[in-house]
């Protein structure tokens, strides 16, 4: 975990809504119903960045719950202010790695979408080991999701959108709500990013996919 360079707003959202925000993990999974103090339809967004996009979704589908994941205490701090200043009550914040919040937090069946837009594409392909959207992630994706509950993945990164296609499409689980081996337009509650400008500003085509939970033999 790379903390960064923090502003002075930032550390103190962390410092003071923390308690508010932040899911501590005990051990034995997460009660979301008790986390949120309500049944609700929930998502989950893996890897929010500064969390521009999570905090439009959460003001703007209030009888939805939000569980953000993200590693680096800067994009934390500031949304944990943005959710404070919109008066959000149905965000909270795993500040962890998503493959554990996946295997080890979260139910089976416990959350009806996970988002995952614009990822790190670690474009080397050295790196390429690296990048999140490998077998083990459809797998515990798969694991958390509900029947019919939906994965949405973008990137501007053409040879990675590929990648993500060949492994969802890998994985008995999951079927492309567009079609196979399709990518599908963009959908209009997924609002443009500072990543996805910056992808554009530099030509780059932007890629969605969606992806279907199905039930599987070798997940039942």
């Amino acid at each position: 975990m790379r903390a960064g360079r923090m502003t002075a707003a930032q550390r103190r959202a962390l410092d003071e809504l923390g308690d508010r925000y932040l899911l501590r993990f005990e051990g034995g999974g997460v009660d979301l119903d008790r986390l949120f103090g309500r049944a609700a339809p929930r998502t989950v967004e893996v890897g929010f960045g500064a969390g521009d996009a999570l905090i439009a979704l959460a003001g703007s589908e209030p009888a939805r719950d939000f569980l953000g994941i993200e590693v680096y205490p800067t994009g934390v701090g500031r949304l944990l202010a943005g959710c404070h200043e919109a008066g959000l009550e149905n965000v909270r914040v795993a500040m962890a790695d998503a493959l554990d919040v996946l295997e080890r937090w979260l139910a089976p069946s416990s959350v009806e979408e996970v988002l995952v837009w614009f990822p790190d594409p670690w474009p080397k392909k050295r790196h390429h080991k690296r990048r999140l959207v490998q077998s083990r992630f459809a797998w515990l994706v798969h694991r958390v999701l509900q029947p019919g509950g939906r994965l949405h993945l973008a990137t501007d990164w053409e040879p990675y959108a590929e990648h993500m296609l060949e492994v969802l499409e890998a994985h008995p689980g999951f079927s492309n709500c567009a079609a196979p081996g399709r990518f599908m337009p963009r959908p209009e509650r997924r609002r443009e990013t500072r990543f996805e400008r910056r992808g554009r500003g530099r030509g780059h085509r932007v890629f969605d996919l969606a992806w279907r939970a199905v039930a599987s033999e070798a997940s039942e």
